[in-house]
């Protein structure tokens, strides 16, 4: 990992948690954030029904507040969505678009992953974008066709390093135990910050956060996190036990 980025380790709660134990995670967080200054950013992603809560719980702490959804339009007629600027205003920093979970249970395209980014970006949000092959396209040797495209297709061409974080999911292992090898994972982060730099520029992509997910747990953690290309994790499992997710997050250091 490039000393001039970050690392950014991001807990997708995804569709798990109660107020209770919801706030009882983000404390412990919160207390081991505060015990001294940490050389990583620490992002949690609740559904929902917990942002509020947890904001509130997050209100002076270095831990950030994250959506996993967003809508592609500021207001309007639509039943049981949420705005990206309705997460601004309730003390969001960034939103996941285009989960592999989103883009398959929603049919979600990349032109729908690219509008739900420019939302987000218009609103002052950070934009998670996630791209990643399914095993069927992986074991057909389009990995590298698939992301590109999804990279492409997704990314919005006025984001830049504060605005845009990647996220790189192999469908295949996400929450599967399974996961690439440390080379293939080095390798698409490449291709992505490659094909980056001509969404958005060199400079820009150089500076982007690329993050890996997909079955990322303390035992695999510091391998993964220490690769060239690889800026921080995109957490799901690990990152509903506290002393999990800290240990991932320790081993970015």
């Amino acid at each position: 990992m490039a000393q001039t980025r970050r690392p950014l380790i991001a807990g997708n709660w995804k569709m798990n948690g109660l107020t209770s134990d919801g706030i009882e995670r983000t404390r412990a967080l919160i207390e081991k954030m505060a015990a001294k200054a940490q050389p990583f950013d620490l992002l949690i992603c609740p559904p929902a029904t917990l942002l509020a809560p947890v904001a509130a719980a997050l209100n002076g702490s270095a831990v950030r507040l994250g959506a996993q959804d967003c809508h592609a339009k500021a207001s309007g007629a639509h039943t049981g969505d949420i705005s990206a600027a309705m997460l601004k205003d309730i003390g969001c920093s960034h939103v996941i678009v285009g989960h592999s979970e989103r883009r398959a249970d929603h049919h979600e395209s990349d032109h729908a992953v690219h509008a739900k980014a420019v939302a987000a970006i218009e609103a002052g949000l950070t934009a998670i974008v996630c791209v990643g092959e399914t095993e069927a396209q992986r074991d057909a040797g389009k990995t590298a066709e698939v992301v590109t495209s999804q990279v492409l297709g997704s990314v919005p061409a006025r984001a830049n390093h504060e605005s845009l974080v990647i996220a790189y999911e192999p469908v295949w292992a996400i929450g599967t135990g399974k996961t690439p090898t440390a080379a293939e994972v080095q390798e698409v982060h490449a291709l992505i910050r490659e094909t980056l730099a001509g969404q958005i520029g060199e400079a820009e992509a150089a500076q982007t956060r690329i993050l890996y997910g997909g079955s990322v747990n303390p035992k695999n953690a510091k391998e993964l996190l220490g690769l060239p290309d690889v800026d921080g994790g995109l957490v799901g499992g690990a990152s509903l036990k506290a002393d999990d997710f800290w240990a991932v997050a320790d081993a970015s250091r």
